[in-house]
């Protein structure tokens, strides 16, 4: 029963009473948006309950705060956080010193952009020509053979004479 009763919190169907009007049932996985959204319709309620340090889900009344603090089932998370930095646990990985090291780099951009001819990039065109000043562009229609390109343009472009 108990392994059952820990699927159950973990549920984000799960349904939660809300704080501010034991009317409300919502969902787990939008308690926190239901919580932000109540508390601006439940001024008064609000300025009554307190919101428990180990998770802010948890809002209980002000007098019943020392309560639960004592009881409350995530401050075994955070008393484990604070065993974990007293131990330098997470010192000790942050002061690791990595042994990665870059691949060695081949590409020498400057070079390419020397050996590229003088045309410019047009999407859709090839250029069959050598130098700039043969440059010939063919068509290229990549589209499946049921589409068809539109034969002309809304705009007019500046490169097609």
């Amino acid at each position: 029963m108990e392994l059952e009763d820990d699927f159950d919190v973990l549920d984000p169907e799960r349904l939660i009473q809300c704080p501010y009007n034991k009317h409300h049932r919502i969902r787990a996985c939008r308690f926190p948006y239901h919580l932000v959204k109540c508390r601006k319709s439940y001024p008064k309620v609000a300025k009554e309950l307190a919101t428990c340090p180990f998770n802010a889900r948890h809002l209980v009344p002000r007098a019943d705060l020392s309560n639960h603090l004592t009881k409350c089932s995530d401050k075994g998370f955070i008393e484990q956080d604070v065993v974990n930095q007293s131990s330098g646990f997470q010192r000790d990985q942050m002061n690791a010193v990595s042994t990665w090291q870059a691949p060695p780099c081949d590409e020498d951009w400057e070079t390419e952009l020397l050996e590229q001819s003088d045309s410019p990039f047009i999407w859709g065109m090839s250029n069959s020509g050598i130098n700039s000043s043969s440059i010939a562009f063919e068509q290229k229609n990549c589209l499946p053979s049921r589409v068809r390109a539109p034969e002309s343009f809304p705009y007019t472009v500046s490169w097609k004479g």
